[in-house]
């Protein structure tokens, strides 16, 4: 073979190894949904990236006295952390198997008292996060339910929280509607920073670059301030150049390329649940599946790839 004909056959080797690549790449890439509707439709599910209903588990609904969701996590291993009530969180399966369970109304010294769940978080350790509005506190408990850390919120409408998400440094930002503030607190309960808001806050969450992202809300806005409570970047009302408006801002997602997630909950059927926004306030990518979800979708959570291949494999396996 002369040197001709080896480089030609080199290149051709080395063009099929990189077409295989990115056939590879495209065919694995994917972007999964896990919402958790209610008002009406009751439902957790799991989309693929082309809109379609994957998975589904019929939540308990009005009928518990729940009306609500307002938090979800694919966790690690394939379970879904959700609540059906006010007070009971759930950790199911893909087979929709209960495997654990948690009733804040009865349990740790709550017996009694008046308290109502909007947001949890599995732990690394294995542990869950509970904030529990009305007795103002957020606790840790374990697989068994044993109390092991807690700490008080501050007196005052920020004792009735929404949405909360741990930092980058384990801080926990909490979100109270009423008076409409953003409250960062370390693991004993100082508070270590805020932002009045003046809405009735939904979520926030702690960028990369060390700004905050809220959803305003009631606000009709999604905010980004940095530590010094500047506002830095801002979209109101409706996104620039498209026909979206922004109704009860809710969750928030940071990606990898810079840009937000941002849920748009009770805004009608003309327009879309979730969508990806770029800095320069481009929409990039819409969930609108209005059918599936109605007009009560607060919480969801948009899977990664690897979150996204874990989901397709088990569900998979469930059929066989």
């Amino acid at each position: 073979m002369d040197l001709k004909e080896y480089g030609m056959k080199k290149c051709l080797i080395l063009s099929s190894l990189i077409f295989f690549s990115l056939f590879h790449v495209s065919v694995k890439a994917e972007r999964f949904v896990l919402v958790g509707a209610s008002y009406g439709k009751n439902i957790l599910a799991i989309c693929d990236n082309k809109g379609d209903t994957i998975w589904t588990y019929d939540t308990a609904g009005p009928k518990r006295g729940h009306t609500g969701h307002h938090d979800v996590h694919l966790l690690p291993n394939g379970n879904i952390l959700f609540h059906d009530t006010w007070t009971t969180l759930k950790e199911i399966t893909l087979d929709k198997k209960i495997v654990w369970e948690y009733d804040s109304a009865n349990s740790n010294g709550n017996k009694g008292k008046r308290v109502d769940v909007h947001a949890f978080a599995r732990l690394a350790n294995g542990n869950t996060v509970i904030i529990e509005s009305g007795v103002g506190r957020i606790i840790e408990v374990d697989k068994n339910g044993k109390l092991v850390h807690q700490f008080p919120l501050k007196k005052g409408g920020t004792q009735s929280t929404r949405w909360v998400r741990q930092t980058p440094k384990g801080n926990w930002l909490v979100c109270s509607e009423n008076p409409g503030v953003v409250t960062e607190y370390d693991n004993q309960g100082n508070v270590v920073w805020d932002y009045l808001i003046k809405t009735r806050v939904y979520g926030a969450i702690r960028l990369s670059s060390g700004n905050t992202l809220i959803a305003s809300g009631s606000g009709n806005s999604i905010v980004e301030v940095n530590p010094e409570k500047q506002v830095v970047w801002e979209v109101k009302g409706q996104v620039p150049g498209t026909d979206i408006q922004l109704k009860w801002m809710t969750c928030l997602q940071e990606q990898k390329n810079g840009n937000y997630i941002a849920g748009n909950c009770h805004a009608g059927p003309n327009n879309p649940q979730i969508f990806e926004i770029t800095k320069d306030k481009k929409v990039v990518w819409e969930f609108d599946e209005y059918e599936l979800v109605g007009n009560g979708l607060a919480c969801w959570q948009v899977l990664n790839d690897n979150q996204s291949s874990m989901v397709r494999e088990k569900i998979a396996s469930l059929k066989k």
